[in-house]
């Protein structure tokens, strides 16, 4: 799939890193729009929307944690895919994006090459997460509506899922039962392997786990097997109609 064309939104207030990630993103066939402060994302975002946003944790007026959990909260934006940019060398900004539903993070300084793959294998998964099979699959106590990315409990229930928290979810229920290793997650919810000590496959099992009530010690309905990755530990069901 071409990135040809996709629109991004781009968060920093550096206006240098703004402009050169602009001028990049823009001969890779981008459409990059770039505002340097928390207002001017939500203006943005809210008038024109993005097929993905870019946000740096530093901001002048409200850091990105906020803006990424606002976004995350809006039914609208929910499932927008998120790569956050962070000067700190400390791990906990990158765990708290990821808590937060971010999809990716860098590290700055970084290379725009490298930013540009993440973009592109994140809009691959995005792409790919859009292909139809069954309009619902069921499980457990849950349903999940694979046109509209909706998922309900069967108390009345709507939980809200980021594109991630989507990705990851079908992958599972595409291969119930089976243990599924780090790398073949990362390939599928963020288009590349992860790296050894790398966390973002851990985290988004976890934050996934919250959404499902899946919070036991030690889980039931989406296991650890130590050493070889995570199963889903249920059947599953697939049918045609309304998630409700």
């Amino acid at each position: 799939m071409s990135p040809t064309g996709k629109s991004i939104l781009l968060v920093d207030d550096d206006q240098d890193i703004r402009e050169l990630l602009q001028t990049y993103l823009g001969r890779a066939g981008l459409q990059v729009r770039t505002v340097a402060d928390g207002a001017g994302f939500r203006q943005a975002l809210c008038a024109g929307g993005a097929d993905l946003v870019i946000l740096d944790v530093m901001l002048p007026d409200e850091d990105g944690f906020s803006l990424c959990r606002w976004t995350r909260g809006h039914q609208r934006f929910a499932q927008v895919p998120i790569i956050m940019l962070t000067a700190s060398s400390d791990e906990t900004d990158r765990v708290i994006g990821l808590e937060l539903g971010a999809d990716d993070y860098l590290g700055k300084p970084f290379s725009p090459r490298e930013l540009l793959a993440r973009i592109k294998a994140l809009l691959r998964r995005v792409h790919f997460s859009q292909e139809r099979g069954a309009d619902v699959l069921t499980f457990d106590e849950w349903r999940l509506d694979m046109v509209s990315h909706r998922l309900f409990h069967l108390d009345g229930e709507e939980v809200l899922l980021s594109g991630a928290d989507f990705a990851l979810l079908k992958l599972f229920l595409d291969h119930p039962q089976q243990i599924l290793d780090r790398d073949t997650i990362g390939n599928a919810t963020r288009g590349r392997e992860m790296m050894p000590l790398e966390r973002i496959v851990d985290m988004a099992v976890s934050r996934l786990r919250q959404r499902l009530r899946d919070t036991g010690k030690p889980p039931r309905l989406i296991r650890t097997v130590r050493g070889s990755g995570y199963q889903l530990a249920a059947a599953v069901t697939a049918q045609a109609g309304n998630a409700r």
